[in-house]
């Protein structure tokens, strides 16, 4: 599975894009709990101390964010891309 990451995540995974092999369907979660094996740094970045996705943090997949689908229950499956994007200031 092809996971693209952008901001300050490209910094803690070391490039652009980070690639993980899952079997069958899962719940992003569980995606994104074998991303926080390969890269711990991401832990605080994604989730608050109560394991809730951090306000402002999108995960996007098949360019659908996951709050308009099942949310961190949304299954995934290999072909499946997911993006990644922290909270972004600007001015």
């Amino acid at each position: 599975m092809l996971i693209k990451v952008f901001a300050n995540f490209r910094e803690i995974c070391g490039g652009k894009t980070v690639t993980l092999s899952i079997k069958g369907e899962q719940p992003i979660q569980l995606v994104l709990d074998e991303l926080i094996k390969d890269f711990p740094l991401m832990r605080e970045e994604l989730f608050t101390e109560e394991s809730k996705l951090k306000p402002l943090v999108h995960v996007f997949i098949n360019g659908k964010n996951i709050i308009h689908l099942d949310g961190l229950s949304t299954n995934v499956k290999q072909t499946d891309e997911v993006a990644l994007f922290p909270p972004v200031a600007g001015g």
